[in-house]
């Protein structure tokens, strides 16, 4: 077992997901690098300034604009598109998640649910598919179909064609304004991935995939990735027999109750983050985290879902759900990373006829950092490069209360542009 304190815990999983110590991949070949070592890539339809899985790779990497992952995933069909919960995964990791996706076919109430209720509407899909090739839920006006009170679709032919996608039969072709177009996956998929692996084999991948993804996990509630029921004995055995193994081993936390697990692999990495260096694989292709700061997406691993309020002590909640009265901070509130810290948030919108950034409110976690002057830079440095992330012609940063911060901010996008 290894012991390890909470700063090279918050390195650790902030290196593994590529925010630190900098961005070190380029492109659109480092656009497929990051997205496979995230291992998920979360994806949301809104798009209020950009959306979130492009702003998480814009943190990633170097000249990344947004859309490069659909390129990546639909063109050049490295990753695919799929689940409840909505992420990207790697094109040869299919036979696994055909597994998952029978499983849930033949055990899952609600897709076992969608599939009698609208089993006609599915056949029908079937034959449109097989035919056309290429369908979206567009194509079907809703006055010609039946009227569904699902979340996932307004009409049985949206059903249907989510129902056929998410056992397997139908893959995401590509998508237009976030809009998925369905094809059969024979016509997406490589003929030679479209199996189901060994039930053993998936179950034992996406375990450790699961780890990977988290970095430090006490691996607890494991069902639904894996699409079946795990009791608790189940679990530990896998656990004390991948221990034994050696493929994932026992951290401890300082000041955390519980132990935590990572992927054998990764035990070198712990212990050099540990004796203060940064790792090899790590090294940034250009500016750090220190001297430029990062926006995080309001659905980023590293801080979503309660994470920020564990590893930063940074307690972010998304609030694009809440009435606005509810709101402490705003809609769209993106938490800031300098260095190995979140140090601050901001809310902003765009106002698309003028091409204008505007930020609505900025909050520091400690007003000493409002008179840092190498904070000041970074986080110029961070909005220069998210403005040309964005495309925008002018950031308008007046409501940035602390003049050092909002005349470096100011000084630096008047002189890039």
């Amino acid at each position: 077992m290894l012991t390890i304190d909470i700063d090279t815990a918050r390195r650790f999983i902030l290196g593994k997901q590529g925010l630190w110590p900098g961005r070190r991949w380029h492109g659109i070949q480092g656009t497929e690098q990051a997205m496979c070592e995230m291992e998920y890539l979360q994806l949301d339809p809104l798009q209020i300034i950009a959306r979130s899985h492009d702003i998480k790779l814009y943190g990633r990497i170097l000249d990344y604009t947004p859309g490069l992952w659909e390129e990546v995933t639909y063109d050049q069909r490295s990753f695919f598109d799929w689940g409840g919960w909505l992420a990207t995964r790697p094109m040869g990791e299919l036979p696994h998640w055909r597994v998952v996706m029978h499983r849930e076919r033949d055990h899952g109430l609600r897709i076992q649910k969608m599939a009698h209720d609208h089993a006609d509407a599915i056949v029908e899909m079937q034959t449109i598919l097989r035919k056309r090739g290429i369908v979206s839920n567009r194509d079907f006006k809703m006055a010609k179909r039946k009227r569904t009170e699902s979340y996932r679709g307004r009409k049985d032919s949206a059903l249907a064609l989510y129902y056929l996608w998410r056992t397997g039969e139908v893959m995401t072709h590509h998508r237009e304004n976030f809009e998925r177009f369905y094809a059969l996956t024979e016509t997406v998929a490589p003929a030679h991935l479209i199996h189901e692996s060994d039930e053993h084999e998936c179950d034992d991948f996406i375990l450790k995939k699961l780890v990977s993804f988290y970095g430090l996990t006490q691996l607890r509630s494991v069902g639904d990735w894996l699409g079946r029921k795990v009791s608790a004995v189940e679990l530990k055995h896998w656990r004390e027999a991948n221990l034994t193994s050696g493929e994932i081993i026992e951290v401890q936390v300082e000041g955390w109750k519980a132990l935590h697990y990572v992927l054998g692999n990764d035990a070198e990495l712990l212990r050099d983050l540990s004796a203060g260096r940064v790792p090899k694989a790590w090294v940034p292709l250009e500016t750090t985290t220190t001297e430029e700061v990062v926006f995080l997406a309001p659905l980023d691993p590293v801080s979503a879902r309660g994470r920020a309020k564990i590893l930063f002590g940074f307690d972010y909640v998304w609030e694009v759900y809440k009435p606005v009265d509810k709101r402490k901070f705003g809609y769209y509130t993106l938490p800031i990373l300098w260095g190995d810290r979140l140090v601050a948030r901001f809310d902003s919108k765009l106002d698309r006829t003028t091409n204008t950034f505007i930020i609505l409110g900025f909050w520091l976690e400690d007003e000493a950092l409002g008179k840092d002057k190498a904070f000041a830079e970074a986080l110029a440095r961070g909005f220069a490069r998210f403005g040309t992330f964005l495309g925008v012609n002018k950031l308008d940063a007046g409501t940035i209360g602390e003049p050092l911060l909002r005349n470096h901010v100011n000084s630096l996008i008047t002189h890039d542009s």
